[in-house]
């Protein structure tokens, strides 16, 4: 008994959590120096944006600090339902007066004025879903049709809905997080190479039937052929990246968050960042986001079981994912895809679930051994 609580006691990881807080602390003054003016404009209240933040700031320290005492075994338990009710909840998104569109997506429920994106529940109920699957599976992790194909079937009925909303950067970061997470488990690399093989073609085409899509691509190769039109976004953006210098204009002092940057305080906060803070302020960002997904990914192989393992390894790529192709974005080394910035940019939904995925991490961290343990004890 005693052996078993040490190890139900055992220690989170701090280095994942202080660098969790310094984020969130870092995103949340962003969100004020880039929101403030906007929000004056739009409602009258210049602390209209940070004032909601700030309740899900606390809102998503709640869930963390909750989730992180869920022993991570019994999120396999969950794993079904979850999977059911995403894909619920994204087929009543496409169902007229259901979902609320903006900027011509149907991502979001709005209910009592609060918005949800389902998109960023989805990515994690997908994580957990293929977490307890293939550890069930194992055995037969080589065998295509009993293993490969149940899954794949719910990962392309997830993303033809996806697709539907429109939301393409989260339908890429599901694909990616799929095959790590069956590489990681031991599928066999052909299945994977297959389905690369063909999922990079169907991109190309759905890129092609899409003329937003294709102008995206277009303004992303050459931005200034239409600089008032498909190329502002990005040509604004590195014009935050060129004012900031070595070390930024200062907080407070940006002018391209003044109705230049589209959506400063979401989808290019880190061009605020650049150049309130400059290169430096941009190195702190890259080096934090790189300890916390490395710090995900050495609680997932220090993990004694494979479904603490996967479900540690599939949750940081989510993270470190949608960082870097937001980050890539911005830097216009990607084409924009409209996805946030964990942590940084402001929202509820990502930033709960975010803090939810740490809970999740934390647990882990802190409970190696602990059903083994408990079995020895008992």
């Amino acid at each position: 008994m005693g052996k078993e609580a040490s190890v139900t006691r055992g220690r989170p990881d701090i280095t994942l959590l202080v660098v969790t807080v310094i984020l969130v602390v870092i995103g949340t003054v962003m969100i004020y120096s880039s929101s403030s003016i906007i929000a004056m404009e739009k409602y009258g209240d210049g602390y209209h944006y940070i004032k909601k933040q700030i309740v899900f700031v606390l809102l998503g320290f709640g869930v963390m600090t909750g989730v992180s005492r869920i022993p991570y075994r019994h999120w396999g338990k969950v794993a079904y339902p979850a999977a059911l009710v995403s894909v619920a909840l994204l087929t009543l998104l496409i169902i007229p007066g259901f979902g609320t569109t903006v900027g011509g997506a149907t991502r979001w429920f709005r209910i009592a004025g609060i918005s949800f994106q389902v998109s960023e529940m989805v990515k994690v109920a997908l994580v957990i879903f293929l977490a307890h699957y293939l550890t069930k599976k194992v055995s037969r992790i080589k065998e295509f049709s009993r293993v490969f194909l149940v899954p794949l079937a719910l990962l392309l009925i997830i993303l033809g809905l996806i697709l539907r909303q429109p939301d393409f950067g989260t339908a890429v970061i599901m694909v990616m997080v799929f095959m790590l997470m069956f590489y990681l488990a031991g599928s066999r690399v052909t299945y994977l190479v297959g389905l690369a093989a063909t999922a990079i073609p169907a991109g190309a085409i759905l890129i092609m039937q899409e003329s937003y899509r294709m102008r995206r691509l277009l303004s992303f190769l050459n931005p200034w052929e239409d600089p008032g039109g498909t190329g502002f976004q990005i040509i604004q953006s590195f014009i935050s990246f060129g004012s900031g210098g070595a070390f930024g204009v200062g907080i407070g002092n940006s002018m391209q968050k003044l109705f230049y940057l589209p959506e400063p305080h979401t989808d290019f906060i880190l061009s605020v960042i650049a150049e309130e803070g400059g290169f430096v302020g941009v190195v702190v960002v890259v080096v934090l986001f790189s300890i916390l997904v490395l710090r995900g990914f050495v609680i997932s192989f220090r993990c004694d079981d494979l479904f603490g393992m996967l479900l540690a390894s599939g949750l940081t790529a989510v993270i470190a994912l949608g960082a870097f192709i937001n980050m890539a974005a911005v830097m216009g080394l990607v084409p924009t895809k409209g996805l946030v910035l964990p942590f940084l940019s402001y929202g509820g939904t990502s930033l709960i679930m975010c803090m939810m995925v740490i809970g999740i991490l934390l647990n882990i961290s802190s409970r190696r051994g602990q059903e083994e343990t408990t079995a020895e004890a008992a």
